[in-house]
């Protein structure tokens, strides 16, 4: 497993490319598409996080999201202190807090 930095800009280097995905789903229990990450511009860093947790994890379990918000560093102070400015990392923070695991369905393009 990956051990995170301080820094997400480098935290990404670590990570497998994204090469070849088209999108991530977040599926919740009862089947449902909750959220969708695509593979452009400004979304590219949250695919490349999201795509080893599902690699690394079988859910987005507060466990995965753990990892999840080490990967993103600094950017995880920003989003608890400006809510709604990071949903990606919003997300995580809620499933750590509580919220029900998600399942990660990789779209390959």
């Amino acid at each position: 497993m990956i051990q995170a930095t301080a820094s997400f800009k480098d935290n990404l280097q670590l990570l497998p490319s994204i090469d070849g995905l088209e999108r991530i789903d977040l599926v919740d229990v009862n089947g449902a598409i909750v959220a969708t990450i695509p593979n452009e511009a400004g979304k590219k860093g949250s695919l490349a996080v999201y795509q080893y947790l599902a690699q690394t994890f079988d859910s987005l379990d507060a466990q995965a999201c753990g990892l999840g918000l080490a990967l993103f560093a600094e950017n995880t102070e920003d989003a608890k202190n400006r809510p709604g400015a990071h949903p990606n990392i919003d997300r995580l923070l809620e499933i750590v807090d509580g919220a029900g695991a998600l399942k990660i369905e990789l779209t390959q393009a």
